[in-house]
Formats: structure tokens, sequence, C-alpha cells
């Protein structure tokens, strides 16, 4: 049986992975063991494939250790995003990176919650620490 071709290439999948963002910036953490969740109701994004816009609700949650996100530096470094290509996996997982990079938290939690297009719609949730690839 043939293989089917792949409707995508490797510049798609990979796009918007290393594209430059705004820095996001902190602030000093002043007390232990409480989370932080930050709810983004009007997420968009770019799927590199079609061009179409993608929309999502974000939830971030972290636990700070010493730094905490500065929430307008967030809303900058998210509104890039309204014009990148990247496709919905590669958005929570960057967004996450980019978060704990920023934070050093113990734990961090981004989960997008995308519209449908096509009747399918997909939930995304990536977590730090990362689990192990098997």
């Amino acid at each position: 049986m043939p293989k089917n071709p792949r409707r995508y290439s490797d510049q798609q999948a990979a796009a918007g992975i290393d594209a430059p963002l705004p820095e996001l910036e902190t602030w000093p953490n002043q007390y232990a063991g409480y989370e932080i969740a930050i709810a983004v109701p009007e997420y968009t994004s770019v799927c590199p494939k079609t061009g179409l816009p993608d929309f999502a609700a974000l939830a971030i949650t972290y636990m700070p250790l010493r730094q905490c996100v500065e929430l307008k530096s967030l809303k900058e470094y998210l509104l890039a995003y309204r014009n990148l290509g990247i496709f919905y996996e590669n958005a929570v997982n960057r967004i996450l990176d980019d978060i704990v990079a920023a934070t050093r938290p113990k734990w961090a939690q981004v989960e997008g919650r995308f519209t449908p297009r096509g009747g399918i719609s997909s939930t995304i949730t990536a977590r730090w620490p990362r689990a192990r690839r098997t």
C-alpha cells in the first residue's frame, strides 16, 4: 500500500519555533507556595499551511519561585503571535518554554483550547517539568 504524501512541509512544521518575539519581563516574587493562573481568552496566530487565523483561549498556570511574569510584557509577547505562522502544538509548547525560561518556576502548564476549524477543535496542554520521551 503506497504511503500518503504529507500535506505540509518541514518548513511549515517548524514555522514560528525560533521567531523573534518580545522579551518576557519578570519581577521578584515575595511569597512561597502559591500558584498563578492567567487567562487569555483572545489568543490568535496564523496557520503556517493555510494562512488562516487560529483562535484560542489560553490558560497559563505556574508556581513561582523567585520570579513572576510581568503581565504587560506577557500581553505584548502574546500579541506578537497574531501575525506569526505556527501550528497549535508548537505555539503552546513555545509559550511554555518562554514562560519557564523567564521565570524558572517550580512547575508550569500552558493549555490552549483552539476553536473549531472544519468541525474539529483541539486542546493542547504542555507541562514543565517535561516528561521524558520514550
